[in-house]
């Protein structure tokens, strides 16, 4: 293991909003919110997450500007890990070759990570981003190497779910969240996060029986389970998609398709958890 430098802190450094959302105006919707992030980095020895804020003049900045006032002068950088293609300052023009060539001078030491890659190409988010809108969570679950997972503060609905005997948890969700393709889902859900994860079933999309011009929603069905969940945050993990949306022919029919979807999201998560506690007992 390399030796800290004195007073180092192991960082991590974004930027903050996406710079294609700046740049382009392209909406960027993120796998990992900021908050996310803190989580899932401090089990790797990171204390500190820093967000730069991407602006137009950040930007226009050039690449040798960048390296000097941003990562040397503003956050003190003291030693620097990057991807190899990683590239930065004005039109992209830095690479991490000059990145190497500009911190040396300041006596700082730059590492430059190899791609990760397997039998389909190189690693990358485009990649999960692709799995996930296509509801493949099996996939997005091996391109993460962990589950895929986003959390909502559970809202008043309309309360037609619990008409039908299929009470749902609406559910209010980042806007800024990378979410699953439209569909119906069996699911973990876990209040606030932690404790025992519940089976669920997810429909995620508009109501296309109900109400065809709805918005699309987040709602949650705990299979089996009756718990007061309005005003309380809860953690959803997608684990198969069962089905496509659909309109059906009334609500009777509606009711019979959530049963059946009920059915099956019981027995695969299930086998599941039972594959869960098999690996747990081998480890």
């Amino acid at each position: 293991m390399e030796e800290r430098p004195a007073l180092a802190v192991p960082t991590v450094v974004s930027f903050w909003p996406h710079p294609r959302e700046v740049l382009f105006g392209e909406p960027r919707l993120r796998l990992d919110l900021p908050e996310e992030k803190l989580s899932l980095l401090e089990p790797l020895g990171i204390e500190q997450l820093v967000l730069v804020p991407f602006t137009t003049e950040l930007a226009s900045l050039s690449a040798e500007a960048f390296v000097e006032s941003v990562l040397l002068d503003a956050l003190q950088a003291q030693r620097i890990a990057v991807g190899a293609n990683f590239r930065f300052g004005h039109q992209r023009a830095g690479d991490a070759a000059l990145l190497q060539k500009v911190a040396a001078a300041r006596g700082v030491d730059v590492r430059i990570v190899d791609i990760v890659k397997d039998s389909e190409g190189r690693m990358s988010s485009s990649r999960i981003r692709q799995a996930l809108e296509g509801g493949d969570l099996e996939t997005t679950r091996l391109l993460l190497a962990r589950p895929y997972r986003f959390n909502g503060l559970v809202v008043r609905g309309r309360g037609l779910g619990k008409t039908l005997g299929w009470p749902t948890a609406n559910l209010r969700v980042d806007g800024r969240k990378a979410l699953p393709g439209l569909g119906v889902y069996a699911a973990w859900a876990q209040l606030d996060g932690v404790g025992e994860k519940l089976a669920a079933v997810m429909n995620l999309g508009p109501q296309p029986t109900v109400d065809p011009n709805s918005a699309s929603a987040v709602e949650v069905h705990l299979l089996d389970r009756s718990i007061e969940l309005e005003g309380r945050n809860l953690s959803v993990e997608p684990l198969t998609r069962l089905r496509g949306q659909r309109k059906f022919n009334g609500l009777e029919e509606l009711s019979a398709q959530i049963s059946r979807d009920a059915d099956l999201g019981r027995k695969i998560l299930l086998e599941d958890s039972q594959a869960e506690d098999s690996q747990a007992a081998v480890g």
